[in-house]
């Protein structure tokens, strides 16, 4: 990850808002959230700024969800952060950056989801509102919702790391979760809408279950089973049937067993990402190892159905 040489603070934003959007100006603002690629500032009651500060892809993510989400948003039945105004590139921040709507609640890292019933519930609910046809000229994902095949790679890189740190108590079983998932048929019907990005860090919960969805950078069009894997990487253990019956249409066991494989993806991710929190490494963020060791757990004493 790359910071941002500029330092992102009140004061800035406020000057931006000043420059390009001056109704908004007046306006409190503090700081909501230091993210992965973007620092979020809350602008009132019911506002937030998101400025990118890492990875230099942040700032076609923001123009992306700009473009796409607001037609999506009002169909969706768990809040989302609905662009309001794109601010672009200048002097005083030459990136571009957005205003939303602010979504409350906690970060499943952090406050995970306990009522499994109601959690699952919501989860099939917002992903099968989701999951609609997507137009042509909709974005294609970074490597997600397309054959999983095409990821192995960055499977066997993460695999390797992990076991080599001792984060994997059995390292083939999480191997064999893998190898089930790839050898699972492809996706063969059309390329769905997708968050493509559902991980703790990015869904909220408010009284032990889900109430928002935040984070739409990497809004893309393919295979739902790269949003279907949120079931093992976000409910409680035991949960994951009742999703698969709520979710519609029911996925067929194929979509189950890649769905199997995206998981493992996003739980390796996590695991790394929360070690090197831990370790003090830039770019770490410890609350992600533990619910991704628990997805781990979960994918690899359950088998597939």
């Amino acid at each position: 990850m790359t910071r941002t040489e500029i330092e992102i603070t009140a004061e800035l934003v406020r000057h931006l808002l000043h420059d390009q959007h001056p109704d908004l100006a007046d306006r409190p603002v503090r700081l909501g959230a230091r993210g992965w690629d973007n620092q979020l500032w809350r602008l009132g009651d019911d506002l937030a700024v998101r400025l990118p500060w890492a990875t230099q892809s942040a700032d076609a993510l923001l123009r992306k969800e700009h473009a796409w989400l607001p037609s999506l948003a009002p169909h969706l039945p768990l809040q989302v952060p609905v662009p309001q105004r794109l601010g672009e590139p200048s002097e005083r921040f030459p990136r571009p950056w957005i205003v939303t709507t602010w979504v409350p609640g906690s970060p499943a890292d952090r406050a995970p989801a306990t009522r499994a019933a109601e959690a699952a519930d919501a989860l099939a609910a917002f992903l099968t509102a989701l999951h609609r046809p997507a137009p042509d000229g909709a974005p294609a994902g970074r490597g997600r919702g397309g054959p999983l095949a095409d990821c192995a790679d960055s499977f066997a890189e993460q695999l390797a790391a992990a076991t080599e740190l001792g984060l994997l108590p059995e390292p083939d079983a999480v191997r064999a979760v893998w190898e089930d998932a790839v050898a699972a048929p492809e996706w063969a019907g059309p390329s769905l809408w997708l968050h493509g990005d559902l991980h703790p860090a990015n869904v909220l919960t408010a009284d032990g279950a889900f109430c928002g969805v935040i984070d739409f950078g990497d809004l893309c069009s393919g295979d739902p089973a790269c949003d279907l894997a949120a079931c093992w990487i976000l409910l409680p253990d035991g949960a994951a049937d009742r999703f698969h019956g709520a979710y519609r249409p029911a996925p067929d066991a194929a979509t189950r067993r890649r769905a199997r494989g995206w998981a493992v993806l996003r739980a390796l991710s996590g695991i790394l990402i929360g070690e090197a929190g831990v370790r003090g490494r830039p770019g770490g963020k410890r609350t992600w190892g533990p619910p991704a060791q628990a997805a781990l757990r979960r994918l690899t004493t359950t088998a597939h159905c």
